[in-house]
């Protein structure tokens, strides 16, 4: 965990810890464990090791779960931005790469680039921790969002 935790850090896991993953059953199974790590405005990056709940018949990172992060990080990079709503998806669109196995730390980094009136865009990928940093994969979310 990062040592300095700005507002927008703050602002992300109070509305993870306090809003989203109690409301959530799906969430609090496959991403129990995820760690919010930085933050700035409209921007996220946070951390999950690949359990064996996470992993397909094959032993690696499930699509769904993939799927799953790509949904999560998108509505946390809009609430990166001060708002205190994730949206609602209205597409979501997620392109595999390689894989991932248990046991792997995955980076997952989503960045809002537009966050209007009524639509939000966000750019995921889903890497590796490590090194090399390879990408297991990257998708775009558009959400419906309220915006006060």
């Amino acid at each position: 965990m990062s040592a300095e935790v700005n507002a927008e850090l703050q602002h992300v896991r109070d509305y993870w810890l306090k809003f989203m993953k109690p409301k959530s059953p799906i969430y609090t199974f496959l991403l129990n464990d995820i760690e919010l790590v930085s933050a700035t405005k409209g921007s996220i990056t946070a951390h999950l090791k690949v359990l064996p709940v996470h992993v397909n018949s094959k032993g690696t990172l499930h699509g769904v779960v993939s799927s799953c992060l790509m949904d999560w990080a998108g509505g946390m990079s809009i609430v990166s931005t001060g708002l205190d709503n994730s949206g609602l998806s209205t597409d979501i669109h997620t392109t595999y790469v390689s894989v991932a196995r248990e046991g792997d730390l995955l980076e997952i980094e989503s960045n809002a680039s537009k966050v209007g009136a009524s639509l939000a865009f966000t750019t995921i990928q889903i890497r590796r921790a490590g090194e090399n940093g390879q990408i297991v994969a990257h998708g775009t979310h558009t959400k419906y969002v309220k915006a006060k």
